[in-house]
């Protein structure tokens, strides 16, 4: 029988809806502090939280007070100091979720630095560590063997290693599926990256998502734009249907973050302002929560 929804939604996207688990997905909505990074940690958690947001993403750097960039949390940082942070975050109303590796799967304390994170993860009680390899190709062994040795320690921690899209190894979700198989450990998935997948590759994510849909656990937000300038931006700014990206993930039962990493204007300078990223964010979560809503309403028809 052919029901509406999928008339809607196109024949591309039916089989993966058909194939999913038939229990409704709950998105997190969450921003990083990675657009304020021009700003202090904690101007970033109160602005993140002003903007409505319920949930938050660790990453990857912020001005001190003297104007310094420094980590948001560094790989030598206590576990203690990961717990403070996450605590206080808490104490503001935002769950952390997230947090980045902050090294690239293919260097050489690739393998060490990841299992401090993973151990900083745990401490802090943040279920998904986001982590990616160079933007060229190439150490390709070394990269699947890292996951491989991470992947046990990160299971036994609670925390869930997440691969994104960044050219390289891991250029597009059909890659990074590969990659998933090739560890073959239920600890290592996938954080789709839309945004990079058009950027770096100039390849379609709608069409890409439908090879690796059924391996991602969480989402960078994103756009991108490839006129009248190439650039990335923020949901709904640039050429992605975030309609056509999210349906195939609409009913696979998993709670999935949703980790704002952009939110800019295109063709225009990033803001100087605290109060303007405060409105950027809020109007992103503002976009995304229309689109989820979309789909939701067309599930139920």
């Amino acid at each position: 029988m052919i029901r509406r929804r999928d008339l809607v939604l196109g024949p591309a996207l039916a089989p993966s809806l058909l194939a999913a688990s038939g229990k409704a997905s709950k998105f997190q909505l969450g921003c990083m502090t990675l657009p304020y990074a021009q700003f202090s940690l904690e101007r970033a958690l109160t602005g993140i939280k002003s903007a409505g947001y319920e949930y938050v993403a660790w990453g990857v750097t912020h001005k001190d007070t003297n104007g310094v960039q420094k980590p948001a949390l560094a790989v030598r940082a206590s576990l203690a100091e990961s717990a403070q942070l996450a605590t206080r975050c808490r104490s503001m109303g935002l769950e952390p979720v997230m947090m980045f590796a902050t090294v690239q799967l293919e260097s050489s304390d690739a393998r060490d630095v990841h299992l401090r994170r993973i151990e900083q993860a745990a401490a802090a009680g943040i279920p998904f560590l986001l982590t990616f390899g160079k933007t060229n190709p190439g150490q390709y062994s070394v990269f699947v063997e890292n996951l491989k040795a991470i992947a046990p320690v990160a299971q036994k921690a609670g925390v869930m290693i997440v691969i994104k899209q960044h050219g390289g190894n891991t250029a597009t979700g059909a890659d990074c599926s590969r990659i998933v198989k090739e560890v073959g450990h239920e600890a290592v998935r996938i954080c789709y990256d839309a945004g990079n997948v058009l950027d770096y590759e100039n390849r379609d994510p709608i069409a890409d998502i439908q090879t690796c849909w059924r391996d991602i656990r969480a989402f960078n937000i994103k756009d991108h734009r490839n006129t009248p300038k190439d650039e990335d931006c923020g949901p709904g700014f640039g050429e992605i249907d975030h309609y056509k990206l999210f349906a195939p993930v609409m009913q696979t039962g998993f709670k999935i973050p949703l980790t704002f990493e952009n939110i800019f204007e295109p063709l225009l300078p990033r803001p100087a302002s605290a109060e303007a990223v405060d409105a950027l964010a809020h109007r992103s979560r503002e976009y995304i929560e229309t689109v989820l809503r979309g789909l939701q309403a067309q599930q139920a028809l």
